[in-house]
């Protein structure tokens, strides 16, 4: 598979795990322009995070969190210190990345603090501007 910019160019198709592929030499090389179907090419892995970022927002819905399908962040941002909680937090996590555990819960402190910044732009997207 060769890549120019966001157009790849190809004359195999594997699955996932390798254990088939199909050679479409006689019929190709086959190309597919990454932009008609507004895919990019991210350079630091930002699909695959952001995925997996989604899968761990969903996990905190299943979690001690959530109490009777309500968090008490609902709470906290609906008696008026939504802003103060999530920057609170996020300071409290990013000051606290790579001082506490190990390399795995340091990962962990950074989803809380992705967390708590878009709870934090859905309370400024909410709030009443004056």
């Amino acid at each position: 598979m060769e890549k120019d910019g966001n157009v790849v160019e190809f004359t195999t198709i594997s699955n996932d795990d390798g254990n088939m592929t199909v050679d479409l030499t006689s019929m190709g090389p086959f190309t597919l322009d990454l932009n008609d179907y507004n895919m990019i090419d991210y350079k630091f892995n930002e699909g695959e995070l952001i995925n997996e970022f989604r899968d761990y927002i969903d996990s905190t819905y299943g979690q001690h969190y959530a109490k009777d399908k309500f968090q008490a962040t609902e709470f906290i941002i609906d008696g008026g210190h939504g802003t103060g909680f999530c920057i609170g937090n996020v300071l409290k996590y990013a000051q606290r990345y790579g001082k506490k555990g190990s390399h795995a819960d340091a990962r962990k402190d950074l989803m809380k603090v992705l967390h708590y910044a878009l709870i934090q732009l859905y309370v400024h997207d909410n709030e009443v501007q004056e």
